[in-house]
Order: structure tokens, then sequence, then C-alpha cells
């Protein structure tokens, strides 16, 4: 018999893996509600949250180190179904009893399995199927009681189980979507083996996020950082439906946005929501911080600090016309959290680079924090902002990084540069917007299988010889970016038609001056971010 469908949810323990919420979103996509709790959390208190099922997490550290993240024993007692994937196998068989092992060689990306046991988890998924591995250590003996239901060459115990006690596990990691069957073993889960049902929706989740936003705020006031992307922009509608004339949102034109942006964000947002909208022209301010300036790392400092500084000042002018500020609320998604290694759970990733919301307040400068999508992906925001009525086209608008395209020129930014990148970046949205609409007109899906999740151009600080009308050229190329993903933890390169790929380059050489070279980025996430800097 199946469960209530009111008050469903699982928990998933994070032990520092940076696929940890992703883990909870996709048993969100699912539509089974989840929340993530520290891996150490004892077992009274998952049991006091009521959950209907625990997937543990995988994790960096090896099972056997000094400082290793655990797990409360009795966990396994709770009698609620388990789930482990990565570190969360091994952690399962070293507490119930087996042995994990440092294997002589590693697995690293994709792997093939083979069925050597009937499977409830793996029930109607092939014999032998694709995975996604990320291993050293590996369980060399079950506990007692399981049985060893998958293998690979170099993994003897890929995936095991106790049906009995409701406990199971993977080596690898059906969330990420490399594991090409890894939803219907998700599915197998949740609903074959727990019983749930699938009943949960964005608009119980808006409910939720704007009483949390009342609850805190109260009667104060909230300043929020619109840049007028997607993440922002929802944000400003979760907290204008929660809170409305409280909500001052302030919008910092630091001179690094895209052609004509700066005015299509004021238009938007004086007449989309009711709601105080301060303009600030923060251009030249920005470009004296940042002259000379060629480390990626130093230009996202410099442009996060003034952030906090000019909304700093903008929240003075508030409070000395009698409206003063106590919370500064955020488009913080998860993505950002993982780059930046900061957690809100479990153990702490590694820093991959640093993000202009996640930087430390200035000296002296204090606000509390209201950031209602830091646990949620991208295309999670987007169906959020579906359900709270924003309009498809800002919906489904481009992301941008907070730095802007000071992150897409490489090296100092100047005037110049700064000309030459934005005309060529708008040529490279407009021809695959146009794309990519066609593709939607021709199958109806948002995100089909051809169509391109991410697209920019960059400028290297290089130049390149060339040739235009039997002259001589010595200017700089573009670079076109363009990448296939759903939640920007992995992305793959977009395989573009040639001709997209050669009206793209045409343009840019012949109306975009200054620019005489176009080269296309094919390098995936992992190894490369999206983002050049």
């Amino acid at each position: 018999m199946s469960k209530n469908a009111q008050g469903q949810k699982v928990i998933v323990l994070d032990f520092g893996a940076q696929y940890g919420q992703l883990i909870a979103r996709r048993v969100r996509d699912l539509h089974v509600y989840s929340e993530i709790l520290p891996c150490d959390a004892p077992a009274e208190e998952i049991a006091a949250a009521n959950p209907s099922a625990i997937i543990l997490s995988g994790g960096p550290a090896s099972v056997y180190a000094e400082d290793a993240p655990s797990v409360d024993p009795a966990v396994f007692e709770l009698g609620l179904p388990v789930l482990g994937f990565c570190y969360g196998q091994q952690i399962m068989a070293k507490t119930l009893g087996g042995m994990v092992g440092h294997t002589e060689k590693g697995e690293y990306g994709a792997a093939t399995i083979e069925r050597v046991a009937t499977s409830r988890l793996l029930d109607g998924t092939p014999g032998e199927q694709t995975v996604w591995m990320s291993h050293r250590d590996a369980v060399a003996k079950v506990p007692e009681g399981f049985v060893i239901t998958s293998s690979t060459d170099i993994c003897p115990v890929a995936s095991m189980e106790c049906a009995e006690r409701n406990l199971y596990a993977t080596q690898f990691h059906p969330e990420v979507r490399h594991t090409r069957y890894g939803t219907q073993i998700l599915s197998n889960f949740l609903f074959g083996i727990c019983g749930l049902e699938p009943t949960w929706s964005m608009d119980n989740l808006i409910d939720t996020l704007v009483q949390d936003v009342r609850e805190k705020v109260g009667d104060k006031r909230v300043i929020l950082g619109l840049s007028g992307g997607v993440d922002s922009s929802v944000v400003a509608a979760l907290c204008a439906r929660a809170i409305g004339k409280q909500l001052t949102c302030v919008f910092v034109n630091h001179g690094l946005l895209r052609k004509d942006e700066p005015e299509q964000v004021e238009e938007i947002f004086t007449k989309l929501f009711d709601v105080d909208f301060v303009h600030v022209h923060a251009e030249e301010r920005y470009a004296r911080l940042l002259a000379g300036i060629t480390e990626p790392e130093e230009k996202r400092r410099i442009i996060g600090t003034q952030f906090w500084n000019e909304f700093f000042a903008v929240a003075q002018d508030l409070a000395e016309d009698g409206r003063p500020v106590q919370f500064m609320a955020q488009g913080t998604i998860y993505p950002d959290i993982i780059e930046s290694g900061a957690r809100k759970t479990g153990g702490k990733a590694s820093t991959i680079k640093s993000h202009h919301n996640l930087i430390p307040f200035p000296e002296g400068v204090h606000f509390d924090l209201i950031e209602p999508l830091d646990h949620f992906f991208k295309d999670e925001v987007r169906a959020l902002g579906t359900a709270l009525g924003l309009p498809e086209y800002l919906v489904w608008r481009q992301p941008f990084p907070g730095p802007g395209l000071a992150i897409r020129i490489i090296g100092s930014v100047t005037p110049e540069k700064l000309e030459i990148l934005k005309n060529a970046d708008a040529i490279v949205r407009e021809e695959l917007d146009a794309y990519n609409a066609k593709l939607f007109a021709e199958t109806g899906e948002r995100n089909s299988e051809r169509s391109v999740w991410q697209y920019f151009a960059v400028l290297p600080d290089i130049k390149s010889v060339g040739v235009m009308g039997d002259e001589r050229t010595y200017q700089r190329p573009i670079i076109l970016r363009a990448v296939e993903s759903s939640d920007a933890m992995t992305a793959d390169w977009a395989k573009l038609p040639y001709e997209v790929l050669a009206k793209i380059s045409g343009r840019i050489v012949a109306e975009v001056p200054g620019a005489n070279r176009v080269c296309y980025d094919i390098t995936s996430k992992p190894p490369a971010t999206i983002e050049w800097e």
C-alpha cells in the first residue's frame, strides 16, 4: 500500500558531494518533495522530520580517513528505506559490518555495469548499462544479508541491496544525466520500493517560499539586487508576492551588461512589479576600479566588493528617508554555492570560482540574507518563474554572471573591448535565439535534444592576422561558447549545424568593427567551466 501523498518527504544526508543537492532536485523532478540534512544529523532529528525515505549522498573523502564524515548507525534502524550513492554505499557497508578497500585503479566517468543478480533497484533496466563513476575506494565485502546486484571490470560491488531491510546502494551516481537509466533507478526506489506518489509540484513550493519570506521579514524592509536575470527576477517576484511595498529593488548598472540591457531592465521592472525601483549608475566607478586588472578572481573580488558598497549607499539613503533596511534578498542558486565551495549542509566542496553574491560584506556593513533559491538549480528556477506568472521572455532569458562581461573579456577591461564584445554577443544571441525558437516551433519542446541551453561570446586577450578588402588586418578573434545542459552542474558543447555557425561567423566579421575571426569552444563541463573566467 502506498503512503499518503500528503507529507511525503525524502531526506538526503549530505556527505559533502558536489552532487549532493542534485540528488534532492532529481527527487523533486519526480514530483516527490526532498530536503537536505547534514550527514551527521542524529537519527532522532531525522525521525522528527518524518521522512518517507533517506538517501545518502556521495562525498570526496575516504571512509577510513581520520576526519571522514560518518552517519549515525541508528539511521539504519529507523525502519525507513535507505539508498546510498558512492560514498553513501561505502559508509553504509562500513557501518553495517562490511569492508571498503582502496582499488588499484579508480573509475572516473562512464563505465559499464553488468547485472549479476535480481534487483528491485535495477528492475526494468538493461542487464548491461552505462553509468557514471567517480571513485577510488570501493566496497570489498558486503554486510551480512546484502546481495551484490551488479559489477564492473574494476568494481566488484557496483550495487548491492538488502531487500529484507529495505537498504539499497550503488557505487555509481544515478542522479547525474550521464547514468543513462538513473531516472528509472530513482523511480524504482521512490515508487516501487518506498511506495510514494508523484504529487508534489512547484505550486506547493511557491506557497512554502512565500510563507517563509513573510515569517522571516515580518514588518521589516528588504533590499534586492536586481540584475534583470532569471534568478534575481524570480526572487523579486517571490518577495513582491510575500511583502509588496516592503521591498526595494536596486539595479546596479556597472557598465558590464549586454547590449541595450540596462534600458530593458528598467523598462521591465518599473512596469512588471509594484515595488520601489532604484537605478544606480555606477559605470564610471567600476571602470576606474577595473582599469588594468587582468586576474579573474581579482576582477570578481572588485566587482563583488563594489556591489556591496553600492547597495550600502542605497540602504543608507533609505534609512535617512525613514525606511531602514534589515534584509537583503539575493538570487543565489545552488550551482553558485557549489562552485564557491560554500556549504549550507554537510561537508565542504572545493572552491572553483567566486561569485559576487557569496563574497562577504565589506567591513561595517551587515544585512540579514534572504536566499530563497539557494537549494535550486537554473531549470527549477525557470519553472518557479513560470508558476509565478513571469513572462516567458524573462523566464527563458540567458544565464548571465553577476560580474557581467568583465569575465568574458580575458585580460583587462577597456571601453574598446567592451564595445567589440557587446556587439559580437548581440549577434550570437540573436542568431541562437532564432535557432532555438525554430526548434521549439518544430518540436513543441523548450529543451529538445538539439536546443542550446546557454550561448555567448568571449573576447580573448590576443589579436590575429586577417585580410579584409585586400588589406591586412590585425584584430581580435571572438570565441563562441554554446552548451547543452539542464542544471549547469554538467554541460556539453552544442552540436550546432554548420550553416548556423557560418552565419554567426559571417555576421560578426562583417558587422563588428575590431573583430576578424570566430572560433568555437568544443569543451564540456567538466573539465572546463561554462564561463571562461
